[in-house]
């Protein structure tokens, strides 16, 4: 007979001084006014602890080129920060600005515009051996600009929503793709797609944003290439940097139904 057994090991992890993390993402679903957007504070914690701290008490401002300024109202208690009247429009640029405990954070960037979601299609053989449902859905690129994409896909077989980026550096003018596949895909099953339009700054913190995630191959101990740093800026103190990206987008949002394979 064979008998084994498991021994919890902590590791003393050292834990570094709190940031600020900034998940500014304000997006204009096509078809919605984009008038209630959210800005969500939280600052960074140890490993080991359950849950991440919230933070209130900040002023949360975003200012468009004209000088009009919106202001976001704390939620208490929650660490978010809404506006219920923000005007967004295509190219239009944008600063954030953020004060708290003494010290100003700012950011701008652009809101750029995406393509409707033109089709989707399914298959039976996607994956690397051939034997997973794959769902891919189609856009046409604008010719007339450099563009980059964002895509994102949340479905009850994915424990947390999965992300990928595109550029148009190959496919100029025509018609593009993203897909996700998993072998746990079943019929009937909902996949809520969306589509971003992004800028070029966003796109590059985005690739190393995910090949540290694990998506560059390295594995789940591997060590990351550096911390991924956003747009958000600390005026005050510039060696406290914050964590996060302010970005903007328009989006384009579909929901499709796994069918049944014949």
């Amino acid at each position: 007979m064979l008998t084994s057994c498991e021994e919890v090991i902590d590791v003393d992890l050292t834990t570094g001084s709190k940031r600020l993390v900034v998940d500014a993402s304000i997006n204009w679903v096509k078809g919605t006014p984009g008038n209630e957007q959210t800005i969500k504070l939280t600052t960074t914690t140890g490993y080991y602890d359950a849950e991440i701290p919230v933070v209130s008490g900040a002023t949360v401002t975003v200012a468009d080129s004209a000088g009009t300024l919106y202001e976001f109202t704390e939620v208490p208690g929650t660490g978010q920060y809404v506006c219920q009247y923000f005007v967004p429009q295509i190219n239009e640029g944008y600063i954030l600005t953020i004060i708290y405990n003494g010290q100003t954070y700012t950011g701008s960037e652009t809101l750029y515009d995406v393509p409707d979601i033109t089709s989707i299609a399914q298959s039976e053989d996607g994956g690397f051996e051939g034997d997973e449902t794959e769902i891919r859905f189609f856009f046409n690129d604008n010719v007339a600009e450099e563009n980059y994409y964002l895509s994102r896909f949340d479905a009850e077989f994915l424990a947390i929503p999965e992300y990928d980026v595109n550029e148009d550096r190959f496919t100029n003018g025509n018609e593009m793709f993203d897909f996700v596949s998993d072998e746990d895909i079943e019929p009937q099953d909902i996949i809520d797609i969306k589509l971003y339009g992004i800028s070029k700054q966003y796109y590059n913190y985005m690739v190393k944003l995910l090949e540290v995630a694990g998506g560059g191959g390295g594995g789940p101990f591997s060590t990351p290439p550096a911390t991924v740093r956003g747009n958000v800026v600390n005026q005050t103190d510039e060696a406290n940097y914050p964590l996060g990206y302010f970005r903007l987008s328009r989006v384009s949002a579909v929901s499709y139904e796994v069918q049944p394979t014949e």
